[in-house]
């Protein structure tokens, strides 16, 4: 019931995911990223767990090939579960098991990959794959929401109902770039569309907060 794109930006070195399903609260169960070395997507029969073990495993030094495969296997359920990492350099590694339901897709493009399962139909991956990369230039944070609606146009999944959808990249911090929520909303893909204009502006600000707050000038909402 969920379709994902994981992605890097070759131009700043970002890493970052974007996700949609029909259940609710995807933005707390899927996504896991940490700068300089990876992003992770957990789903299907979701375990939350897989996520920061297979970041640990990549920050280790693991390829993402091995460090999925290790994770997946590790774990006595890994037959319900998706898992997929990319790693800082691009690379790629991702686990389905035999119980996924269909139509599943792992697929791999420059610089991202693209996870689903319940698709509606075999050409929802591809779409969001190549929609990432037309997006060549663009902040990542576009790239990987307009690869997110590219799939939904494509047929997204099944049932057709989403309800929550989120955003999370990383840069060079310990925390994250932008990590945005939408949940229980009919419609959680432009939800999450606006919610990145609104934040796009600020998100270099919250970064300063954090690291130079002698250097921010006054707002309304300095403190935050």
């Amino acid at each position: 019931m969920t379709f994902t794109i994981l992605g890097r930006c070759d131009h700043t070195g970002q890493l970052g995911g974007a996700v949609t399903t029909s259940d609710i609260a995807v933005g707390a169960r899927v996504l896991f990223a940490r700068a300089g070395v990876g992003v992770v997507a957990t789903q299907h029969r979701t375990d939350p767990r897989l996520g920061p073990l297979t970041l640990e495993r990549l920050a280790l030094g693991e390829a993402p090939p091995n460090a999925v495969r290790a994770v997946a296997g590790g774990t006595p359920d890994r037959a319900w579960r998706q898992l997929g990492a990319l790693g800082a350099g691009g690379q790629a590694g991702m686990w389905s098991g035999e119980r996924l339901w269909p139509i599943g897709a792992e697929l791999t493009g420059p610089g991202c990959l693209a996870l689903g399962n319940m698709l509606d139909n075999d050409r929802v991956a591809p779409a969001i794959r190549d929609a990432f990369a037309a997006g060549d230039g663009q902040p990542l944070a576009r790239r990987l929401l307009d690869a997110l609606t590219a799939g939904e146009m494509a047929g997204g999944e099944r049932d057709g109902r989403l309800r929550s959808a989120a955003l999370l990249i990383v840069d060079r911090e310990s925390f994250p770039f932008a990590d945005l929520r939408v949940d229980d909303d009919p419609e959680p893909l432009e939800r999450l569309q606006a919610l990145w204009e609104t934040y796009r502006p600020l998100a270099s600000q919250f970064v300063a907060r954090a690291l130079t707050p002698d250097d921010v000038q006054p707002s309304s909402s300095t403190t935050t």
